[in-house]
């Protein structure tokens, strides 16, 4: 759908939104707002400025994040207080613009709190504050600034800002609520079809590295809770028996000599199903580590630690690399006897269904020792049907993958064209004036 220009602009000069509507003011922001430093009252709840909700209290943040967040422990009184509409500027203003409060309340001191002296609708300052072209024009004023420091207000008021008049801030306003919910809608869809896809990916790999591909045969109780019923001729048994399990050379910076430097993988390197070997880290490895910890095509690697431990990848580069301590490397104990493919989805499905986790509800966990891995029990077919399942779940979380891709594209052209409209419509590039809802025509 398209929208219709202004029948007139004026150069508005070198700001950062161009020509604007002819009828439009020019201000800059120390005349749209005021730095204010009010101090807190008695019964201000804490507040919390976030790129996700804006400035809400801290407590329906950590409600909303299922996080913790450390509340100020010896009371609010340095605090700043806060009025509905006011807005904020967070630490992380220069990546996701200036925060709209949806409450009363109070912010610590690294905020800067901005009240309007002027008569404005502020659902039209929330959307013009966090569109893109604000955010890059912030961005640019402070360069040079490190995290842990505020934009100062010196910085945001002397940006220039359009100002149309307050009825067509409010009907801006209007138009972006009506047509961003129809876009988040749509986005809203494609999620739910994302975790349907995921959902149904699971199942297939979880019944098919417990079940096997063969609905008629013979079934024996693995007498395992988390697996249940596995095919008669399967191998239950521990990691061990199956795989040796070594986990990587402890790396000490300290003792590089700078004579056996060798490309090493570290935790971040390893994401499922996906190995990072380009601009690797180099590392000394002599001659007997070289032997311990080089890399073999079919090597499975599994994270200890790091962000999501247990996730796996399968090694199939030519490139002589090694690995860090905070990995296991996995390798069948004997030729022809394992599929690194079938073990790779083995522990996609163990991990996605919180097989590591005590009492198995939770997809992550904190820790995954070598010790640990090789106790775990699971079964294993012969080499022909790990090989046959592996094929066959190549070809199907692939059909997935590709569905799951397409919608996850979808949802960033819909992202695109929220945000294009957004910006479009704050900085007068469209007319919305007469603009009336289908649903209201």
């Amino acid at each position: 759908m398209s929208f219709p220009r202004y029948e007139r602009y004026k150069d508005s000069g070198p700001t950062w939104f161009g020509k604007v509507p002819s009828h439009w003011d020019v201000l800059d922001g120390r005349r749209v707002f005021a730095q204010k430093r009010t101090a807190s009252l008695p019964d201000d709840p804490q507040l919390s400025a976030t790129q996700k909700y804006g400035v809400i209290p801290q407590t329906l943040f950590m409600e909303l994040e299922q996080q913790k967040v450390v509340l100020a422990l010896k009371g609010t009184d340095a605090f700043k207080h806060v009025e509905i509409d006011d807005f904020i500027i967070s630490l992380r203003s220069f990546q996701g613009g200036i925060e709209k409060s949806h409450y009363r309340g109070c912010v610590s001191t690294a905020y800067t709190v901005l009240r309007n002296t002027k008569n404005i609708d502020a659902k039209y300052w929330e959307y013009l504050l966090k569109s893109p072209p604000y955010i890059d024009a912030l961005s640019s004023v402070t360069d040079g600034i490190r995290e842990g420091r505020s934009i100062s207000y010196a910085q945001f008021g002397g940006l220039p800002l359009p100002f149309p008049s307050v009825c067509e801030q409010t009907a801006i306003a209007r138009f972006l609520d009506y047509e961003t919910a129809k876009i988040d809608a749509l986005k809203e869809e494609q999620l739910r079809l994302i975790e349907l896809l995921k959902n149904k990916r699971q199942a297939v790999i979880s019944h098919a590295v417990t079940k096997g591909l063969n609905p008629d045969v013979q079934m024996k109780d693995s007498r395992i809770d988390w697996v249940g019923d596995v095919p008669h001729h399967w191998t239950v048994v521990p990691v061990a028996y199956r795989y040796d399990v070594q986990l990587g050379k402890m790396l000490d910076t300290l003792k590089i000599t700078g004579e056996n430097l060798r490309p090493y993988l570290r935790v971040v390197d390893v994401q499922w199903d996906s190995i990072n070997v380009d601009d690797l880290p180099l590392m000394d490895f002599d001659e007997d580590a070289r032997c311990k910890f080089r890399l073999r095509a079919g090597d499975l690697l599994i994270n200890e630690g790091g962000s999501y431990p247990g996730r796996t990848a399968i090694w199939s580069s030519d490139l002589e690399c090694y690995y860090q301590k905070a990995l296991h490397r996995l390798r069948p104990r004997a030729a022809d006897t394992d599929h690194p493919r079938y073990f790779f989805y083995l522990m996609f499905w163990a991990l996605h269904t919180g097989v590591f986790t005590a009492g198995g509800n939770e997809a992550t966990i904190e820790h995954l020792p070598a010790e640990k891995l090789r106790r775990y029990r699971f079964a294993f077919p012969q080499y022909e049907e790990q090989s046959g399942i592996a094929e066959f779940l190549d070809e199907q979380t692939s059909r997935f993958n590709s569905l799951i891709s397409a919608a996850q594209r979808a949802i960033d052209l819909f992202q695109e064209r929220r945000s294009a409209l957004i910006s479009a419509a704050v900085t007068g590039k469209i007319d919305v004036r007469k603009y009336t809802p289908k649903e209201a025509a």
